[in-house]
């Protein structure tokens, strides 16, 4: 008999508040992009706080402009993942139904969508404050590794992102109907890679803990773009390795998709459209971490 393991089955609303006649569902999702929001602006004061780790021994912001940063990357990331599933996932559907693009408390948000609203918001909000772009690129490079290991978490929580059929032991039997349709080489039992926690780990913790590594132990802030170009690098290399386990997302699978000359391309090659998207990433880290810039 195929070993496999059980979906924890975890609700994916942790509490309902009442406020006058209304639910307000709390979300695992929600919480999970406060949590890394806020760890996040937690690990970049510890970084400003820490001079040595700076050309000059200079921050590029103080504390108080770190926190204006945070409100500038809950916009970015809020409205370009909506944007950016809006626009990549289900065009049609939001061309008819406008009003519920503004929906975001009922999912949907796409993570190459969110990384153009952040990068928008770091040159924005670079300018605004006479910023050198770069420096403060680093610094949200450096703890965006947080906020994708709890949202990843949160995928699992939610049984959405699974993987590709799977024989292994590891294997977990998620509870949504289109989860269980695997076919009949996969027998009774349909068993799905845990693809949302390989990308906790791999695109979350190891490519945190390597850019800690970097930061704190090779001085990489001192060089402005390199954590940026290490990021982008790791990101990239993991979500490409990642996909060959993770399940193609069905709204790509369609032949409405207005990306859809794209699709049929990366089919010919063989690449899935997450490694697509992100291999550009690939690219620009590589060129961040080879063109020399001055310590």
């Amino acid at each position: 008999m195929l070993a496999a393991l059980p979906f924890p089955n975890i609700d994916p609303i942790l509490y309902t508040i009442q406020i006058a006649g209304l639910e307000l569902p709390i979300r695992w999702y929600a919480l999970a992009y406060i949590a890394g929001l806020l760890l996040g602006l937690f690990y970049v004061n510890r970084m400003i706080r820490a001079d040595r780790l700076w050309q000059a021994n200079t921050p590029p912001l103080d504390r108080k402009q770190a926190e204006d940063l945070l409100t500038w990357m809950v916009i970015g990331v809020v409205v370009g993942g909506r944007l950016g599933f809006v626009m990549f996932y289900e065009p049609e559907y939001y061309l008819q139904n406008p009003a519920e693009i503004l929906k975001v408390w009922q999912g949907g948000m796409a993570f190459h969508g969110g990384f153009l609203g952040v990068i928008v918001g770091i040159l924005l909000f670079s300018w605004r404050y006479r910023l050198k772009a770069l420096s403060i690129g680093d610094l949200v490079a450096a703890a965006a590794p947080l906020g994708i290991m709890f949202g990843r978490i949160a995928n699992f929580i939610n049984a959405e992102l699974w993987g590709r059929p799977t024989n292994q032991p590891w294997g977990v039997i998620f509870p949504t109907d289109a989860a269980q349709i695997c076919g009949p080489e996969f027998g009774a039992i349909c068993a799905r890679h845990p693809s949302q926690l390989y990308e906790a780990a791999l695109e979350g913790l190891v490519l945190f803990l390597v850019i800690a590594w970097m930061i704190w132990r090779r001085d990489a802030l001192k060089v402005p773009g390199r954590v940026i170009g290490v990021f982008l690098l790791g990101y990239g290399l993991a979500r490409i390795f990642v996909e060959m386990f993770r399940q193609a997302d069905q709204q790509f699978l369609t032949t409405e998709n207005p990306f859809g000359h794209v699709i049929q391309l990366s089919a010919e090659w063989g690449l899935t459209m997450g490694q697509v998207l992100s291999l550009p990433m690939v690219v620009i880290g590589l060129l961040l971490l080879l063109l020399p810039r001055r310590a």
